[in-house]
């Protein structure tokens, strides 16, 4: 067993790494300089943002790298330990990660960049800043719940869990929170807004709650009829996946809706840090922000952009049940990692639970 084990660590560590995707300077010339990306965003959702970019910097060609969080948060940290040069922008969904690398030092601050309008919670130190604003929905079948009562919230949910097992059993799923980063931050912020939260766990356990590392793979599921629901997927692939599915329903939960925020850095490290700066000017300012809610399909933060697909329009539509996840300190609480093994403990704990 060591031996494959061993082979197997090899075999990565030899594996060839994702080549970059460079968009090469808009006006056609050869690039006076070169921004670095790495992102957790697929490199085709994100071409909207570089080439509007670039329209702005005709003469920047632009490498970008579409990486897993985990992967951007230990390359950042092996090339400036290495004293070599890292990306210049640095953008992820892994909240708690960006937030560790800003508090050890791996991350320069930004001072120019105002945030008068800014959410107060969507930065920290002025290094850390917050994009997006996706909520955390559950997701459902249609045809499935004809006949069934859509839970308003997670008290609902708990009750339709126990009085519809015939329909439901084996046909339920969320994150597995000991695979998935964005899991576990979505269950750690339940946690701290609902001190039952380990009740609707148990009612998963006992349903026959299947577990995935990522959403797609539940929304695939539940989109078809697989699955008659998903609990705690991020909300903007769920639209997205809804204006193609129209089988496919979203529920903000009523009695609190968890809403994370995609987070940028410029390295301490960074190659050229200007053009990082630049960049993330670009992507917080109304005209990114506006390419951001209308073309990327991310709900937009900046209070001045219009439309369905923002933060304003969602604040006012639900109201105080929109709970940001803070950039703050407070995010790498379960890093630790006596914390977040007995966090796992007792979610696999409840999980078993009849």
């Amino acid at each position: 067993m060591r031996i494959v084990c061993f082979l197997l660590f090899v075999l990565l560590m030899i594996a060839p790494a994702r080549a970059a995707t460079v968009f090469p300077p808009f006006d056609g010339e050869a690039a006076e300089r070169t921004l670095t990306v790495y992102s957790t965003l697929d490199e085709t959702v994100a071409r909207p943002l570089i080439t509007a970019f670039q329209q702005a910097h005709p003469g920047v060609a632009v490498s970008y790298e579409d990486l897993q969080s985990l992967e951007i948060y230990e390359r950042v940290i092996r090339e400036t330990d290495e004293q070599g040069k890292t990306a210049d922008l640095i953008i992820s969904s892994a909240m708690d990660l960006q937030v560790k690398l800003v508090n050890d030092g791996y991350v320069q601050a930004v001072p120019e960049i105002r945030l008068d309008n800014w959410p107060q919670w969507a930065s920290w130190r002025k290094s850390a800043f917050g994009l997006t604003f996706e909520p955390s929905v559950i997701v459902y079948h249609k045809p499935s719940f004809e006949g069934l009562p859509l839970p308003k919230n997670r008290a609902d949910l708990i009750e339709l869990l126990k009085s519809s097992e015939a329909q439901l059993y084996g046909r339920i799923a969320t994150y597995d929170v000991e695979r998935s980063g964005l899991g576990f931050l979505f269950l750690a912020r339940d946690k701290e807004h609902n001190r039952d939260i380990w009740e609707l766990v148990s009612a998963f356990g006992s349903s026959g709650v299947k577990l995935y590392s990522n959403s797609s793979a539940i929304l695939d599921r539940v989109a078809d009829g697989r699955f008659a629901l998903g609990y705690n997927i991020l909300g903007s692939y769920a639209q997205s996946w809804a204006s193609r599915k129209p089988d496919l329903g979203i529920i903000l939960p009523e009695d609190y809706t968890v809403v994370m925020s995609r987070i940028a850095l410029v390295p301490e490290a960074a190659a050229d840090p200007d053009l990082g700066k630049a960049l993330l000017a670009f992507l917080m300012s109304r005209q990114g922000q506006t390419i951001m809610a209308r073309d990327v399909r991310l709900p937009a933060l900046h209070p001045d952009v219009d439309g369905p697909n923002t933060a304003s329009a969602m604040r006012e539509r639900f109201g105080p049940q929109l709970r940001p996840v803070s950039i703050s300190p407070g995010l790498v609480v379960y890093l630790d990692q006596v914390k977040r093994a007995r966090f796992i403990a007792r979610w696999n704990e409840a999980l078993s639970a009849k």
